[in-house]
């Protein structure tokens, strides 16, 4: 057995990220599926450290006193860059997507409750392969692990999470453009804007990063991270248990909304470089450390239920799309594109659903709404929702 300190610990999450930038940069896999970088590295070396186990029975920990506090400036990070002005400006679309996207959450849980159910499993073990690791994505799934290790009973919470939400990037990445392909043909849609397609997300537009943009963004994200603690510390009071980076989301959440309008001559960090780079940083690290610590060799008797798990939720997600979420945005050429962006979404993450919407674009023409809802619903909406439904059932069948 080898014991890595902090310092070592970050050392090789570092490299571990370098190692996925190089392995996406190389392998056409990769990047057609749009795998984060830290979950390609992350899984290359958890899967190199579960040989290790197998040949030489050598077992590596870490210390990751270090990842929780990265998790929490990350959720602090996206509550800080949710402007409620901003979240608005998608109109009426957006508040049926996001309608839509709440409601499945809870069938997305219930699909998963049901197939625990159905193999005799952990009933909770549904809710981790529900919104946790699928529409919560790597972030949320590794998050939750500890409180369903602890409280729930299900020791490869962690492995179960991330397998979960890893092979949900690529089959995210699957579904989408078939069922817009489907629809498309199906109601013999066109496009109907004459704008140049949307490749992907615009560039941030801002100040440049200096000495003075980091200091500030640290000040703000420190004073947001201290809210997010007493808000969780308030909640425990009064007998409501939500993780400490669920309070800290909603702390951003307060601050970018009040603060910058009484202190009009701070440079707030919400839209700016500086904040994408702290977010960015922190989640890969997060991201880095949590993936290469994983104990992958007790997944081995866990393959067949994720498989039938992972297959009904495939299913699920086909059937709502084509069936409601195309219906209820208006069955038009923009609704198609929309639902192979939320197929993604609801899968995977915000990434595979723009990767989806991207590649029906170019085939069939601009659709420019899809690319401002779709991308709201899951930068802003997922995290917030999730955080609250996930406790509601875990109460619900407990």
């Amino acid at each position: 057995m080898v014991d890595f300190d902090g310092r070592q610990t970050l050392m090789l999450a570092i490299i571990v990220l370098f190692a996925g930038k190089y392995l996406n940069k190389r392998v056409g896999f990769f990047q057609e599926y749009n795998i984060p970088e830290p979950v390609t590295g992350g899984v290359l070396a958890s899967l190199i450290f579960g040989a290790l186990y197998y040949l030489v029975d050598l077992t590596i920990n870490f210390s990751l006193d270090q990842r929780d506090a990265l998790l929490m400036v990350f959720f602090t990070c996206i509550g800080l860059s949710s402007k409620l002005s901003t979240l608005l400006e998608g109109g009426k679309l957006l508040l049926i997507l996001l309608a839509l996207a709440v409601t499945y959450l809870f069938i997305q849980n219930l699909t998963g409750i049901g197939v625990a159910g159905l193999g005799g499993g952990n009933l909770n073990a549904g809710v981790l392969g529900g919104s946790v690791s699928l529409s919560g994505g790597h972030g949320t799934a590794i998050a939750w692990a500890p409180v369903f290790i602890e409280d729930y009973g299900i020791p490869n919470a962690m492995e179960l999470g991330i397998a979960c939400a890893t092979f949900g990037l690529v089959l995210g990445g699957v579904v989408g453009g078939p069922i817009a392909k489907f629809l498309i043909k199906r109601y013999k849609l066109k496009a109907d804007s004459s704008e140049a397609i949307t490749v992907g997300v615009q560039d941030e537009i801002g100040e440049k990063i200096n000495v003075d943009s980091m200091l500030m963004s640290l000040l703000i994200i420190s004073m947001a991270v201290g809210l997010g603690i007493h808000l969780q510390l308030l909640l425990e009071e009064f007998g409501v248990k939500i993780p400490v980076f669920v309070t800290c989301l909603f702390g951003g959440i307060v601050l970018t909304n009040t603060l910058p309008y009484g202190f009009k001559k701070i440079s707030w960090p919400y839209g700016t470089p500086t904040l994408a780079l702290v977010s960015d940083l922190s989640l890969g690290l997060f991201l880095a450390m949590s993936l290469m610590s994983l104990q992958l060799w007790t997944l081995v008797d866990l393959a067949g239920g994720i498989l039938v798990l992972l297959l009904a939720q495939v299913l699920m997600i086909t059937i709502f799309v084509i069936f409601v979420v195309f219906r209820l945005l208006g069955k038009n050429y923009e609704a198609a594109v929309m639902a192979s962006g939320y197929a993604g979404l609801a899968l995977g993450a915000t990434p595979t659903a723009i990767a989806n919407m991207t590649a029906v674009t170019k085939k069939y023409g601009a659709a420019p709404k899809a690319f401002i809802v779709v991308p709201l619903v899951g930068a802003f909406f997922i995290d917030i929702s999730n955080a609250i439904i996930i406790p509601t059932m875990l109460n619900w069948i407990n």
